[in-house]
């Protein structure tokens, strides 16, 4: 799949990234992360409440900050 940019998904509104507070993994709402299964435009706020930082595994979504 090929990386697009925000503007590639017409009204989806402002995408965002979030930053793990325990390491330095980001996020992005924009690019999703493939890896883990998370298309390109996925939100944030679409992923499972038990999303885990793939990187360190800090356990609540909630935690994330919104950078």
């Amino acid at each position: 799949q090929i990386w697009r940019p925000a503007s590639a998904y017409p009204g989806c509104g402002v995408l965002s990234d979030f930053k793990c507070p325990e390491c330095a993994y980001v996020f992005s709402e924009e690019r999703g992360d493939e890896h883990e299964g998370y298309p390109q435009g996925t939100e944030f706020s679409s992923l499972p409440d038990d999303f885990a930082c793939p990187d360190c595994a800090v356990r609540f979504k909630g935690d994330f900050e919104k950078v």
